[in-house]
Order: structure tokens, then C-alpha cells, then sequence
């Protein structure tokens, strides 16, 4: 380096680590350019959107053959409604995946609870399913009646479907419905009068959890009750979770929702009715009300605090259960499908 070449670190001494760089040739070229735009989410074999497609086509290619494809264990489900769309409608009118439900409804949500309400014709405005649902005989079933009254159907996700039900039990399946059609008293008697049989009516007072009304619907349904009675204020409604603990039988059992408790009970009286009210201190058994055999009313209170002092004195008489310990209770659910049993008994052995 002319000038300048005796300048300390002018220049590199031998052997050092740094060396005159060897240019790539080219190599490094192909590494450097662009892979072009990204593939659409259905044209990637690993995305949930083409394993939906390729689902939708096999039932396509099913149906031009005239027969269906039943779902096996660890296959998304393939089964979806006829609709105008190529897409499946979703349920309350959305069109995103997961939508919410429409204002006002009410989500019935587990397996044996969504057959149940479908076999009875529940009205139903959407249907949700687990894409990775083990599929059964329940849920070939729920799929069957979907797919036959071409109910909107849409896969989702299990964290979906947790939001949807706002952490219900739903075992991979929800329904919406929309809210529930309440009827009146006459009907109750009505509806026994259909079937040629005397009335038997279970009528709740202060049962404000849902799930106790969901186990007396499902007690009502067992052993022949023709209905159901629950006032408006300060009680409980039919909600999902009443649904969900009734297991279906809230869609065979018609509940009336009135104002004035007291006033039903004495509406049903004066139509021929005998009111029983059920309270730990009554004045006989369950098993013992020889009355029971004609039309009656089976008024349950609350756990806390029993029947109200109105209500009591609108009863013609109060049972109690017999229990074996003065300290314990029976909530309203075991009480109402004790004291059904034994009216269904006496009935029984007066038949």
C-alpha cells in the first residue's frame, strides 16, 4: 500500500482469522426469492377448512350414489342439512364460525338432552357439533333427525362450543330453541281430559334453581303428571339448564306460568282438584292420601323455606315425606318424584 504501508495495521498479518470471502455463485440466489402468494386455507391439506370441503364433497358424492355416509370415531362429522347455500346456514342467522345465538333463545346442550328434544319436535333453530365428536348411536341419531328436517348445521370447535354454552356439560352437541311457549292452567286440565284420565298437577312455590325445576319436569314425565305450575315472580323459569337436567322431559311435559299462585291453586280447586301441599310438618303421609286416586295438585315448596303461609293455607290438606332424621331436608326435585311415585301407586292398586 503505497504511502501508507508501513502505518501500523495497514495491513493484515499472515494467518490471521480474517481471509478474503469466497462469493456464493449464485447459490444462495433461489433462497432469496419469494414463494409466491399463500395458498387459500380449503387448498391446504392440514387446515380444518379443507378437511371440511373434503367432507362436504364425500357427502355430495354419497348423495349421487343415493345413500348417506354415517360419521366413524375421529371423523369430523360429515352430515349437513340440504340448504340453497353451499355452505351450511348458521345457527341464528350468523355467518361467521362459532356465532352467537339469537336474542332470546336458549341453548339445550349434551347428548341425551339434544335427542330428546329433537325425537319430541322441539322447535329448533340451529344445531352445533363438535368437528372431533365421537360418534354414537345418540349422535348418528341427532345427525339423522338434523340432516331430515333440514335443521342449519355448523362444526365447531370444542373451545366454540364451551363459549357457546357458556360452560355447560355439552358432550360435544348443543341445539338452540327459541323460548320456551309457556301455556295456561286450563290447559293442564285439558290435557287430561284428552287422555280420559284424572289430573295430576305439580305446582312449585319459592323453587327458584333451575335445576330443581328440570328434575321435577323429568319426575312429571315419569310418572304421568299433566303438567306443571310456577309463578312468575320469584321462581324459576324454564331455562337451558332446566332443560338440561330434565333430560327432554320439558318438551313432554307443558308448564304453566302464572301470576298469582294462590289464585291457580284455587282456580284448580273449584275445577274439582285436590291440593296437597308436601311440607316436613304435615298431617299424613305421602302413601296415605286415599284422595290422590281422583284429580289432585301437588304443591312443593322450597328447601329453605316450605310453603308460604298463603299457600298453605290455600292447600286442602299438608303431607310430609318420612324421613329417618329430623335434620334433614329433601330438595324440591326428590320431594316432587317421591310424592309422584306414591300418587302413581295408589293409582295403581285402585285400578
Amino acid at each position: 500500500m503505497a504511502g501508507n504501508s508501513q502505518r501500523r495495521g495497514a495491513t493484515r498479518k499472515t494467518g490471521s482469522k480474517k481471509g478474503a470471502q469466497v462469493g456464493t455463485g449464485g447459490k444462495g440466489r433461489r433462497a432469496l426469492e419469494g414463494k409466491g402468494p399463500t395458498p387459500k386455507a380449503e387448498d391446504r391439506t392440514y387446515h380444518v377448512a379443507h378437511k371440511r370441503k373434503a367432507a362436504a364433497e364425500r357427502l355430495e358424492a354419497a348423495k349421487s350414489r343415493g345413500r348417506r355416509t354415517a360419521p366413524v370415531a375421529g371423523e369430523r362429522a360429515a352430515t349437513e342439512p340440504r340448504t340453497t347455500s353451499s355452505r351450511p346456514s348458521r345457527p341464528g342467522g350468523a355467518s361467521g364460525r362459532g356465532s352467537k345465538p339469537a336474542a332470546g333463545a336458549e341453548i339445550v346442550a349434551g347428548r341425551n338432552s339434544v335427542v330428546e328434544a329433537l325425537r319430541a319436535g322441539v322447535p329448533c333453530s340451529g344445531v352445533w357439533v363438535n368437528h372431533k365428536i365421537d360418534a354414537d348411536e345418540r349422535v348418528r341419531e341427532i345427525l339423522k333427525i338434523t340432516n331430515d328436517r333440514r335443521l342449519p348445521l355448523l362444526e365447531v370447535t370444542k373451545p366454540e362450543l364451551d363459549r357457546l354454552t357458556d360452560g355447560l356439560v355439552h358432550q360435544g352437541v348443543a341445539i338452540q330453541v327459541p323460548p320456551y311457549a309457556y301455556v295456561g292452567v286450563d290447559a293442564l286440565l285439558e290435557r287430561a281430559r284428552y287422555v280420559g284420565q284424572h289430573a295430576l298437577v305439580v305446582a312449585l312455590d319459592g323453587v327458584t334453581d333451575p335445576r330443581n325445576l328440570g328434575a321435577v319436569l323429568r319426575s312429571a314425565g315419569a310418572f304421568g303428571a299433566h303438567g306443571v305450575v310456577v309463578p312468575e315472580r320469584r321462581a324459576a323459569g324454564v331455562t337451558a339448564s332446566a332443560w338440561k337436567v330434565s333430560a327432554g322431559a320439558a318438551a313432554r311435559v307443558p308448564v304453566a306460568r302464572v301470576t298469582n299462585l294462590v289464585r291457580a291453586l284455587t282456580e284448580l280447586r273449584d275445577a274439582g282438584c285436590f291440593v296437597v301441599g308436601l311440607d316436613a310438618g304435615g298431617t299424613m303421609e305421602v302413601g296415605e292420601l286415599e284422595l290422590a286416586t281422583g284429580p289432585v295438585v301437588l304443591v312443593v315448596g322450597s328447601e329453605g323455606k316450605g310453603l308460604g303461609r298463603l299457600v298453605r293455607e290455600t292447600c286442602d290438606v299438608v303431607a310430609s315425606i318420612p324421613i329417618s332424621s329430623a335434620v334433614e331436608s329433601l330438595n324440591a326435585g326428590v320431594a316432587a318424584g317421591i310424592s309422584l311415585y306414591e300418587v302413581a301407586r295408589l293409582r295403581r292398586q285402585e285400578a
